[in-house]
């Protein structure tokens, strides 16, 4: 063996004693991966919008390393990942929270795409987002708030970048009890399953407090890998180290990744004027202090939920001439459905066209300080002309509150222009 690279002496006293004729080829190198995002720190709010994460939202990563003792264990319907996914899109509301899953590499080879897909139906039209195990992991880690997690390496980086940790799986036999893992995985919070999630996730938020261990024996020299690992290779080949700095490939930026959500919300609302407070769900709401309506999109799974939703939405390019634009879409979804009394038509990540049975055709954009999901914006529209109030025909604001901030919504009449490009 030419030579064994390890991230911290910790390791070498491991293997030391575990197998000592190794010790003469053990190089402390420190941790690449662990460097690289690092490094990617200042490129947090990149990495966010990438994945669609709102102002003011929480993004919430789970992962799962690959066994039967992991989050995700067999992906059947007794393990732990499968099973939390329905509870946590119903307790933790839309706008508020936004879901990802990193799921080992091995797991999808294990089973396939398809059936990993299949498994995760559900949450994936709820809202959650699947990301690539090879590519982009670490910049889901880096823009996460919270990570649910188990005893896989992920678990542990995130906890060595500070992030709060809670783990819902933890094999303690999987670990040698001396390494630095097995402490972590020993000490670190529990999601207790038999109680509410949220309460469990906003309580860590609170109360978390970086750990100092996980930091310092993930790698012994911050930072230094790319130089120390160059080094070491070119001494194997005999040969004179370049005179450039030795560099590592920086994280590369994800695409675009908004959460795709076609499962119906039940929105509760409350209007105050101008304001109007929004929150949306999968759960029913069972609050007494407003009004609730359903909305439901386009392409849900199941299409009799069509036939009793108060507000019909899709997103899409208004040129898209398979939709025949905003108007026609709009129309052709109220004709269709007689009981719907609103269409919105998601043009942008911040824009929408709205058409209400009995006012008309709106525009609605977000103004400045606003960042929340149009659809939201539509529901707002929806329940403020449903507590009697009109548009005037130079417009209004409202101001769509939700439990992370006020956005205000600028809400026009249509004009017949608007639209010509695409009649």
């Amino acid at each position: 063996m030419d030579g064994l690279v390890l991230s911290h002496p910790e390791q070498l006293e491991r293997l030391r004693r575990a197998c000592p004729e190794a010790e003469g080829s053990a190089v402390l190198a420190g941790d690449p991966c662990y460097d690289r995002m690092l490094a990617a720190r200042p490129h947090r709010e990149r990495f966010r919008r990438a994945l669609g994460v709102r102002r003011g939202q929480r993004l919430v990563v789970l992962n799962s390393t690959w066994n039967p003792e992991g989050l995700f264990g067999n992906g059947g319907g007794q393990d732990v990942l499968p099973s939390l996914l329905p509870r946590l899109t119903a307790e933790l509301p839309a706008d508020e929270y936004r879901l990802a899953a990193i799921l080992h590499p091995n797991i999808w080879y294990g089973h396939g795409p398809g059936q990993i897909r299949a498994w995760l139906d559900q949450a994936l039209r709820s809202g959650l987002t699947l990301i690539d195990p090879v590519h982009a992991w670490r910049q889901a880690l880096m823009a996460a708030d919270i990570v649910l997690g188990d005893f896989g390496a992920v678990s542990y980086y995130a906890a060595a970048l500070g992030l709060p940790v809670l783990l819902a799986a933890a094999a303690q036999d999987r670990l040698d009890p001396d390494a630095p893992l097995a402490s972590f995985v020993r000490d670190a919070p529990r999601l207790d399953p038999h109680r509410l999630l949220r309460g469990q996730i906003e309580r860590l938020l609170v109360e978390h407090r970086p750990l100092t261990e996980p930091a310092e024996s993930t790698t012994s020299a911050p930072g230094a890998s790319a130089t120390l690992l160059r080094r070491h290779f070119y001494t194997l080949m005999d040969l004179p180290e370049p005179g450039t700095p030795a560099l590592l490939k920086p994280l590369a930026l994800p695409p675009y990744a908004p959460p795709q959500r076609t499962a119906p919300l039940h929105v509760w609302t409350r209007v105050q004027g101008v304001d109007v407070r929004v929150e949306r769900s999968t759960r029913r709401s069972n609050r007494a202090d407003g009004n609730s309506h359903l909305v439901v999109h386009e392409d849900c799974l199941d299409p009799s939920s069509l036939e009793s939703a108060d507000v019909i939405t899709r997103d899409g390019q208004p040129d898209d001439p398979r939709l025949g634009g905003p108007q026609a879409w709009t129309s052709e979804v109220l004709r269709r459905y007689r009981h719907c009394p609103v269409a919105a038509f998601v043009t942008s990540p911040h824009t929408c066209t709205v058409q209400s049975r009995d006012h008309g055709m709106f525009e609605l954009a977000a103004r400045s300080g606003a960042d929340a999901d149009p659809t939201a914006y539509a529901s707002a529209l929806a329940a403020w002309l449903a507590a009697g109030n009109r548009v005037p025909e130079g417009g209004i604001t409202l101001r769509m509150h939700t439990s992370y901030g006020m956005h205000p919504v600028a809400v026009r009449r249509a004009l017949p222009g608007d639209f010509a490009a695409h009649a």
